[in-house]
């Protein structure tokens, strides 16, 4: 047997054990150590062109694109809520060159959803978490009210009558109005569109009434007229809008739930997701981005994709206790 300097004795051949372990982890070694990205990522965007996802996505991914130089390609793919999306990226090579950026709507669907063409927790891993949209609350100025309690008041006259709009059932615009529908009693129809941009033309011409959007997506129709905003789900008032009540003002049990964030395959190595959840950090901390969403009433808050991974499955606990107080039942 062999001393070493340690004062142990190494039984013969562990030596030659350890030197063919390490000989055969190399390759691993080498593979994890390449670089990434070396062709252009793909950033599956589940809603329309000039939501707040897409926004997002349009000033986070040049920063990424410039450090890395590979080009990050948008992809809007909206319809059914956002799953079409997720069905896209679900089926993807694990490898971080296919992402899905999307809403709050990912955990709602998995709550109200039953038939989804994929597991919300199996299928993918979380890669970061950008922050969450001030959800406002807009009406059509042809109901002629300017508060919370007006509103409310004109649409118990017309019970039924109302129709608000939202970016598709299950998703957190629709979560939303329905949770404010069911915090104030009101009876109103909800209609679905592809998109936040499509259902705010529609209560601008008052063909529905009412909506619960991201004031990312509002905002400048809010500051032409266009639209009325009666109160914002968030703790405060927002800079961005603030003569607009927050909810805990007027109406306490209405609030904003979930974050914008981006997800890959299941499968996809927890470092690659590590580099991608750090540019996106470092490109929220930008001071013309970081201005720009804040001037939007937009909250950043990003997170590791442990941490991701960690609040999706605290965000569906909170949405299927929200769904059955406001009586939604999954389909």
């Amino acid at each position: 047997m062999v001393s070493h300097g340690t004062g142990r004795i190494q039984p013969p051949g562990i030596l030659a054990l350890l030197f063919a372990v390490a000989i055969m982890a190399m390759p691993g070694l080498a593979l994890a150590q390449q670089k990434f990205p070396t062709k252009p990522i793909r950033l599956v965007v589940a809603f329309t062109a000039g939501g707040t996802t897409d926004i997002l996505a349009r000033l986070i991914t040049p920063g990424m694109t410039e450090v890395w130089g590979q080009p990050m390609v948008i992809e809007p793919r909206p319809g059914a809520g956002g799953t079409l999306a997720a069905a896209i990226v679900a089926k993807a090579a694990p490898d971080g060159y296919t992402l899905l950026a999307t809403s709050p709507a990912f955990a709602i669907s998995a709550v109200l959803n039953t038939n989804l063409p994929y597991d919300p927790l199996k299928d993918f891993v979380g890669v970061g978490e950008i922050g969450y949209s001030t959800t406002v609350l807009v009406v059509s100025p042809s109901l002629g009210v300017k508060t919370v309690k007006e509103f409310v008041a004109a649409a118990n006259t017309r019970p039924g009558k109302l129709l608000f709009g939202s970016t598709g059932a299950a998703t957190s615009t629709h979560f939303s109005a329905e949770r404010f529908r069911a915090v104030t009693g009101i009876r109103a129809q909800h209609v679905a569109f592809k998109g936040q941009p499509e259902f705010l033309i529609e209560i601008v011409a008052d063909r529905i009434q009412f909506g619960a959007p991201g004031l990312t997506v509002a905002l400048p129709l809010i500051k032409d007229g266009k639209l009325v905003p009666l109160a914002v789900a968030t703790p405060q008032r927002t800079p961005a809008l603030p003569d607009v009540p927050a909810a805990p003002e007027v109406l306490p049990a209405w609030g904003r739930d979930g974050s914008q964030a981006w997800y890959a395959p299941a499968g996809t190595p927890r470092a690659i997701r590590q580099q991608i959840g750090r540019e996106i950090a470092r490109n929220l901390a930008l001071p013309e981005v970081r201005q720009r969403l804040q001037n939007l009433g937009f909250h950043i808050a990003p997170t590791t994709p442990e941490e991701h991974d960690k609040n999706l499955r605290a965000d569906i606990a909170v949405f299927s206790q929200i769904a059955r107080e406001s009586g939604l039942k999954p389909k």
